[in-house]
């Protein structure tokens, strides 16, 4: 198949989990021999942090103002995706219903967040909630009771779970190193709905803990963060030094944005990369993730900084190695790049059919 993507970037990593995904998922599709084609905006912060300028498995096409031209890279597709966060989604799939391009998908790397401004004024910058029901499929980030809203509120035709997915090649156990070394690690972007709880499970621990190392990874923290002597910080790492990092640490930490906590079965592409390396997990606690991992056999779900303090102090070595290699079976199991690649290749399949 031909298959065009429309969405906010897969040449840089930089403060955002769209970039990961959408180059697991694409690499994965190529790998079975489908044609690539990746539409991104040339916006200044993802231009100057471009870790990936030309990925070898899809064709990246850059622009700075939307034009005709960039619909009809679509008029020959097999299947054609809209992400969440694609700047200019909301004209282009007018164009691209007007024309009878499709099918016609809308990927939601953020369905919690597109959700909860629909719910309140019927859009979101990239999102109309009257062009739901003209998406030939939904592709949900979130699954579970989100899944009938979209159905029974916003009246999409087949909405679907469609959650992140993990490169083997890229996240598999990697060499320790001394760069990353602690004893719990964090990787993520700056969220002020997530900070009290990383406050709460890094520095308050740290605080208990002032002879353990802690790491946190990520950008756009404010400079008026302040964090206790013996937890590090690192502003950004190349997804090539992923395995690395999560392999250096006796723990790393998920934590989960409110409007995900509040949808349930969110899991974060994180979560599934720490484990795919055999990094053993701490995580909150949000409905349906037992679902992907299974707590006290395959993740630990502290309460507050005195639990993780008690884990990082106490938990048997012997146990740590079981929680991590229980984990990474799972997620293998279910949630690779492949497994995601055969699910879209079943979710267009079906959509043709039904045409038929």
């Amino acid at each position: 198949m031909k298959i065009v993507i429309y969405g906010l970037t897969i040449t840089s990593s930089w403060g955002n989990g769209h970039a990961t995904t959408y180059r697991s998922l694409a690499k994965a599709l190529s790998a079975k021999g489908h044609q690539i084609h990746f539409i991104e905006k040339d916006v200044e912060w993802y231009r100057n942090n471009r870790d990936m300028p030309h990925p070898p498995y899809c064709s990246v096409h850059l622009y700075d103002s939307w034009s005709k031209h960039l619909r009809d890279i679509s008029v020959d597709a097999d299947a054609v995706i809209v992400g969440s966060y694609f700047p200019d989604a909301i004209p282009l799939t007018h164009e691209l219903l007007d024309a009878d391009l499709g099918p016609l998908f809308f990927y939601d790397i953020d369905t919690p967040i597109t959700l909860s401004r629909l719910r309140a004024c019927g859009h979101t910058d990239y999102l109309d909630a009257g062009l739901i029901p003209h998406f030939s499929a939904y592709l949900s980030f979130t699954g579970g009771p989100t899944l009938q809203e979209l159905r029974d509120c916003f009246g999409s035709p087949n909405p679907v779970p469609f959650y992140c997915s993990v490169d083997t090649d890229l996240y598999s156990p990697a060499a320790p190193s001394n760069r990353y070394k602690c004893d719990l690690s964090y990787l993520g972007t700056y969220a002020a709905d997530r900070q009290s709880m990383l406050d709460r499970f890094i520095n308050g621990s740290a605080s208990l803990l002032p002879s353990m190392q802690f790491l946190v990874a990520g950008s756009q923290y404010p400079k008026d963060c302040a964090w206790p002597s013996n937890v590090g910080r690192i502003i950004h790492i190349s997804p090539r030094e992923h395995a690395s990092f999560y392999s250096s640490s006796r723990f790393t930490l998920n934590l989960t944005r409110a409007d995900m906590v509040a949808a349930g079965y969110s899991p974060s592409v994180r979560l599934f990369e720490a484990a795919a390396c055999g990094a053993p997990l701490l995580s909150d606690n949000w409905l349906g993730l037992d679902e992907f991992l299974a707590p006290g056999e395959e993740i630990l779900i502290p309460v507050d900084e005195y639990e993780v303090a008690s884990i990082l102090r106490h938990f048997p070595e012997r146990d740590r190695t079981l929680l991590a290699a229980r984990a990474r079976e799972r997620i293998l199991s279910c949630h690779t790049a492949e497994h995601r690649a055969a699910q879209f290749e079943a979710i267009v399949a079906g959509c043709y059919a039904g045409k038929a």
